[in-house]
């Protein structure tokens, strides 16, 4: 279980570092095309947000992909971690 649960943290820190990394990279970009005149600040908040959102929907599905190749044993794991984590969650809320 513990080796389960290290690699379910990897895989939610490498999506959240690649979408964070992409967001990253794409403001920049945007950013130096308003500066250009290339495009205005309203076409930059726009493609900012279709780009953030590509890109997280890129990152959802590599973590699919990943957790699809997973045993039937490694799946329930997850499953188990998921709900102590969703538990964890609720009790916070509740304080």
């Amino acid at each position: 279980m513990d080796h389960l649960t290290e690699n379910v943290k990897k895989l939610l820190l490498l999506g959240i570092g690649a979408a964070a990394t992409t967001a990253e990279k794409s403001k920049d970009i945007i950013d130096d095309l308003v500066k250009k005149g290339e495009i205005t600040v309203d076409q930059g908040k726009v493609l900012n947000e279709e780009l953030k959102r590509k890109a997280s929907n890129k990152v959802s599905d590599a973590m699919l992909n990943r957790v699809e190749k997973l045993s039937k044993e490694e799946r329930e794991a997850l499953k188990a971690k998921l709900a102590e984590m969703d538990s964890e969650e609720a009790e916070k809320q509740e304080d």
